[in-house]
Formats: structure tokens, C-alpha cells, sequence
């Protein structure tokens, strides 16, 4: 692993995580950036030597020191021994790519064939195969193309992930949470929550980047990835894989731009697209144009941004657009609002003679301003309307398909999908609508049951019995997300 010369790096524009020498506190995550993470050279030279640590974590040492040192030689840590761990990593029961070969397929002969491809990448032999193109159904009705890999591509992907974020997780900024090793939703919702009840947010900007994965403009992507990678061939590996193209009914198409969602490199490289894109420079401009509190949280290509003045909402949003078009992106105008939101809202908005603040989604959750018993501001999170009714349509179709198997059996999985909502929805405030879902679930069992027979006996009595018998009552999972937050952040225990 060496550093190469400073003038060879792309020209980034406005992409100093921080003023020179100057840390500064992310809001949200209310840390300080790393050491290190001030103006520095880059600085040439980091061989290994005598009692140098090896591996991933001196990669991780060295990418901590110096926040300008480019990564040269990378490839040679993608070794059989991680393609194997990328290889049980996998999901068994995922649908094949273009080539048809399922994961037990693959491991028929697992050591040779991770023999095999560990010398067909090294040697430059290695071919990137195009992803067989599906859609899914989304909450809005409208239908989300993703890209089914083959095999070989993901556990190669899985395995160069991996030596990436040895580089990338330090230099991502505290409030980026998706698709992060050991970061989740649950804790981007937390962040949010503790941000809005904390700081003095009296305005949020909800907005949404149009067909963003699809968006991502190879050349910049190629140029960020370059600011930190220096190894050409894991560059090439990734260059096949954007190039790879898609096939959709038989025919092959060339992709000149975007990433397949699916594919196990994108959530990496979508992060980086937008580190250097919004991240850097959304810290940024909080630092040097924000005259008040700016809360951010983002998660994936879904984010928040919370202001105390109107006036920097606003003159936030203006730049934002002008930001992203010098990157190939635009924000969804259908999508993209600002709405007074926070702790005095509603009282505001009553002087003025307007009703009550409005709402916004967020990662499954619809957040509304509402009130304790005191009469003291809380922020109250409710399932999504769109994703709840989007799943019972689901649900509502496989217990149809399911209704001849024995009751034990139907039971079972109807309380595994039931537990699988509760550990995601069961918040605080919310189990009006966990037990809601409950309910309709059962009811659905019900219909299904009865459709097994024109004769069916079965009645709501009968009903009550195996839904107490098979289905978990619903019950509040989670803390609250201000207890949750401290105790991530400050090591304090939520019960103190």
C-alpha cells in the first residue's frame, strides 16, 4: 500500500470535509470528526515493514491518519479466504443472474470455483456478466427496477465491499446511515427524532432526488473513487461492473449511467456519489451560511434536513439544486417540500390562522407533531399508510396461497411475518397502528380459511382462538429514541 504524488488526484469541487485544522461537531451525531480530518498533503510512502499491522485494519490505520493518502495496491486483500466469507455471506435462496447458477450450485465445488475466480480477477481474466433486470412494486404503485447479479459478481462484489469500507467508513460522515456496517434505519430514525426534540427546528425540508440510482453519472463516481483508490485494477473491476449492461427480455442494453440496485456494489458507491456530492458539502455549508441550528440525516438517497430559520431553509434548498445539477441530479419537485415542523410550530401556524403543521415520511414512518398529556411537544412516528397498505396487499395474497397447508403450518409463518413487522414498526406511539396490522392480518387468515371449504364451519370465535393461539400480541419493541441515541453516542443506559 503506498500514497502517490497530490497533483495526480482529481479536481473535486467544494469538498473539504472541514475548514484547515479545524474540526468541526457533526450536530446529529454530536461528535467531532476523526483526528486527522484537517487540511494535510498527501504524504508518499506507506510500506509495510517488521511489526506493521496486516490486513484490513492497517488499511483502516492508515486511512484514519491521513484523510489525503490515495490507496495503491488494495486487490491482494481480496483473497480466497474473503471470497469464501463473501460466499456464506450471501442470501442461499436469492434468484439466480443471467447465467443461472443458484448458490448451492456454486458450492458444489465451492474451493475450486473460489480457486478459480481468485485467479481469473488477479490475472485480469475476470469478466463482469450483465444483470438480469426485474421489477418490484412499490408502496406508490409504481414499479422499482432492480438488477439480479450472477453469483460469481456478487461474492466478488461482497469481497471488494468489504476492503472499501475499510477506507470509506472513516471518512463518511456521523449523520449517513444507510446501508452502513453496524448502522441502520432504526438508528437514522433515532437521530432524527433526538435532532428535531433536541435542537431548535422549526422547519423541515423533505425532499427526493429524481431516479437517483439510475442517475449516477460514471464519470464523477469514477473521479470520487479516485480521490482515495489509486489501485487501477480495483478501479477496472469496477468500471465492468458499471459497464456490464442489463438484460431484459432476451435483449442486452448498455449502461451508460447509474447503478443496478440489487447489485451488491451499489450501496457503496451510491454512498460515495453522495458523500462527496451532498455530504461534504451540505457540512459544509452549515459551517459557513447557517445562522442557526441545521439538523441532517440521511439514509441512502433518502434524507432530512431540519432548520431553526426559514430564511437558511430555504436559501438551502435554492443552493441544493444548483449543487446537484453540476452532478447529473435534480430533486423530484413532485417530492420536494418545506413545511413548518417542530416544537412551536403548531403554535405559530395558530396565530397565523393556519391549521395544524403538516407531516412527512421517512424510512417507513409518517412523523407528526403532537402533544403529551401536559400539553408538552412530542414527536409521534406512525406507519406509513403507503407501506402499510402496500403490505397488506401481500400479505393478503400469500395467505391465500397458503390456506390448504395445515393450520400449524399457516400459523407459524403468519407469526413470523407478524414478529418480523413489530421488530420494525412496534415504536413508541405507534401501536395503534402495530395492532391495527394485527388485526387486519388475522382477518385476512380468516377470509383464507374459510375459502378452503364451501362449507366452512369456521367461525370468529373459532377465529379469536388461533389468532391467540399462533399470532404474537402486538406490543411496543423499541425504546424511545432519545434514550436509544444517548446511549449509542454517550455510553449512558437508556434506564437512567
Amino acid at each position: 500500500m503506498h500514497g502517490d504524488r497530490k497533483s495526480d488526484r482529481p479536481v473535486v469541487p467544494e469538498m473539504r470535509p472541514n475548514n484547515a485544522g479545524v474540526p468541526v461537531a457533526e450536530a446529529v451525531e454530536e461528535r467531532g470528526l476523526g483526528k486527522g480530518n484537517a487540511d494535510s498533503t498527501t504524504r508518499p510512502g506507506h510500506g509495510a515493514g517488521k511489526g506493521v499491522p496486516s490486513g484490513l485494519d492497517r488499511v483502516r490505520r492508515v486511512a484514519r491518519q491521513d484523510k489525503d493518502v490515495r490507496f495503491t495496491a488494495l486487490l491482494h486483500h481480496v483473497d480466497v479466504d474473503r471470497l469464501r466469507a463473501a460466499y456464506w455471506a450471501l442470501e442461499p435462496k436469492a434468484a439466480p443472474g443471467v447465467d443461472g447458477v443458484t448458490w448451492w450450485d456454486y458450492g458444489q465445488d465451492l474451493e475450486e470455483n473460489l480457486r478459480d475466480l481468485h485467479a481469473r480477477v488477479h490475472r485480469g481474466a475476470y469478466r463482469a456478466r450483465p444483470s438480469r433486470r426485474v421489477y418490484i412494486p412499490k408502496a406508490d404503485g409504481r414499479q422499482r427496477p432492480l438488477g439480479v447479479a450472477a453469483l460469481e459478481d456478487k461474492l466478488l462484489q461482497r469481497a471488494v465491499v468489504e476492503v472499501l469500507n475499510a477506507i470509506y467508513e472513516v471518512d463518511f460522515l456521523g449523520f449517513s446511515y444507510g446501508f452502513r456496517p453496524g448502522r441502520s434505519q432504526h438508528q437514522a430514525l433515532d437521530a432524527l427524532s433526538t435532532g428535531i426534540l433536541r435542537r431548535k427546528v422549526s422547519w423541515v425540508l423533505d425532499a427526493d432526488i429524481r431516479g437517483f440510482y439510475d442517475a449516477i453519472d460514471h464519470g464523477w463516481l469514477l473521479k470520487f473513487l479516485e480521490h482515495r483508490i489509486a489501485d487501477r485494477r480495483i478501479l477496472r473491476l469496477i468500471r465492468k461492473w458499471l459497464k456490464a449492461g442489463v438484460i431484459e427480455n432476451g435483449e442486452w442494453s448498455e449502461t451508460l449511467e447509474g447503478t443496478a440496485q440489487g447489485a451488491s456494489v451499489s450501496p457503496l458507491l451510491s454512498n460515495v456519489y453522495l458523500h462527496y456530492v451532498f455530504d461534504l458539502w451540505a457540512e459544509q455549508w452549515r459551517r459557513r451560511h447557517a445562522r442557526g441550528d441545521v439538523v441532517i440525516v440521511r439514509f441512502a438517497d433518502d434524507y432530512i434536513v431540519g432548520f431553526q430559520h426559514e430564511g437558511d431553509a430555504r436559501r438551502f434548498l435554492e443552493e441544493l439544486r444548483g449543487r446537484l445539477a453540476e452532478f447529473s441530479l435534480e430533486l423530484a419537485a413532485e417530492k420536494t417540500r418545506l413545511i413548518e415542523f417542530g416544537r412551536f410550530a403548531a403554535e405559530r401556524r395558530a396565530k397565523r390562522g393556519l391549521g395544524k403543521p403538516e407531516t412527512f415520511q421517512f424510512l417507513g414512518f409518517t412523523h407528526v407533531c403532537a402533544k403529551t398529556r401536559n400539553g408538552q411537544f412530542k414527536l409521534k412516528r406512525i406507519t406509513d399508510v403507503k407501506r402499510m397498505r402496500a403490505k397488506l396487499h401481500k400479505l393478503k395474497a400469500e395467505c391465500r396461497q397458503r390456506r390448504h397447508q395445515p393450520i400449524p403450518e399457516q400459523g407459524r409463518w403468519l407469526a413470523s411475518v407478524l414478529r418480523g413487522h413489530y421488530n420494525y414498526y412496534a415504536v413508541p406511539d405507534n401501536i395503534e397502528a402495530v395492532q391495527a396490522y394485527r388485526d387486519q392480518a388475522t382477518r385476512y387468515w380468516f377470509e383464507a380459511l374459510r375459502r378452503r371449504s364451501q362449507r366452512s364451519r369456521l367461525t370468529w370465535e373459532r377465529m379469536h382462538r388461533l389468532a391467540q393461539r399462533w399470532l404474537p400480541p402486538a406490543k411496543i419493541m423499541h425504546p424511545w429514541p432519545t434514550d436509544r441515541f444517548y446511549a449509542r453516542t454517550r455510553a449512558r443506559s437508556p434506564v437512567r
